[in-house]
């Protein structure tokens, strides 16, 4: 290999994109993603499906929920609510051990979500006297997707829909960064933690564009093609995505922030002799 291929590779490396391949790659991103989305289906959507008929005035429960957050058309959110339609009576049908079950269940999704931000920041575990950061955050989570979901959409004018955007991207935002700040136990300052919080939230709105454009279509035709099966698949990758936004977004934050205090040592960008 020439000189030249080894100053540009070196120069790729060292690029803001070279550094986040790497660590993405060191702390398994795409892994931990599909590890998300795994063990988010398991353990907290049948806990958020009890939440949704309990709220009041849920309506269609779960499905109506899963399909605001997808983000998708009409007719696909109703082959979404179709699938989760059973669940509406999900309260009448749990017992107190149940509900206690899904509750600790919800607590192990926490602690995965812990275990990836740490990863990120390079920390070590948590000791176990921090599981009620867990409690915290699941509770808060849950508050997060019923406002998200409940609130009235904006107008369809261009001034509603910049307005419901940026209330969205807000309130995301502040979700992201306490509970960065919540699940790693305040081992990492507040002002390190917005950069990923910002990136996160931007990241779940582009994929919500992605959602309508590719998962909308998708939905319709996997759901003539497999029936109920060829949508819940499409339910698993949008959670694939979310995974990926969720450990990416605070990756990039943490690059962000390496930056910023880098030019506060060197102005000129270099690293200190």
């Amino acid at each position: 290999m020439t000189p030249f291929f080894h100053q540009l590779r070196a120069r790729l490396q060292a690029s803001p994109a070279g550094l986040a391949w790497s660590r993405g790659r060191e702390m398994e991103l795409m892994h931990r993603a599909m590890g998300f989305a795994a063990l988010g289906f398991l353990t907290l959507v049948p806990l958020l499906i009890v939440v949704a008929a309990a709220a009041p005035g849920s309506g269609e429960g779960f499905g109506r929920w899963l399909g605001q957050a997808l983000g998708v058309a009409m007719a696909s959110r109703a082959q979404v609510e179709v699938l989760f339609g059973s669940a509406n009576q999900a309260l009448e049908r749990t017992t107190a051990f149940g509900l206690a079950a899904l509750a600790v269940f919800g607590l192990t999704f926490g602690s995965a979500v812990q275990t990836g931000y740490e990863k990120v920041w390079d920390l070590p575990t948590a000791r176990w006297h921090t599981l009620w950061r867990h409690v915290v955050w699941l509770a808060l989570l849950v508050v997060y997707i019923a406002l998200l979901v409940m609130i009235p959409a904006p107008s369809s004018d261009a001034v509603g829909a910049v307005l419901g955007t940026a209330g969205d991207l807000s309130g995301t935002c502040v979700f992201f960064w306490v509970s960065q700040w919540l699940l790693l136990g305040g081992r990492v300052r507040w002002e390190a933690l917005l950069p990923g919080a910002v990136a996160t939230s931007l990241g779940l709105l582009g994929l919500r564009v992605f959602s309508q454009l590719v998962f909308s279509p998708l939905i319709a035709s996997n759901a003539v093609t497999y029936g109920a099966f060829g949508t819940l698949l499409v339910v698993q990758s949008w959670l694939v995505g979310v995974g990926f936004v969720v450990y990416g977004g605070s990756l990039v934050g943490r690059l962000v922030h390496e930056r910023r205090t880098l030019r506060r040592v060197r102005p000129d960008g270099l690293p200190p002799p």
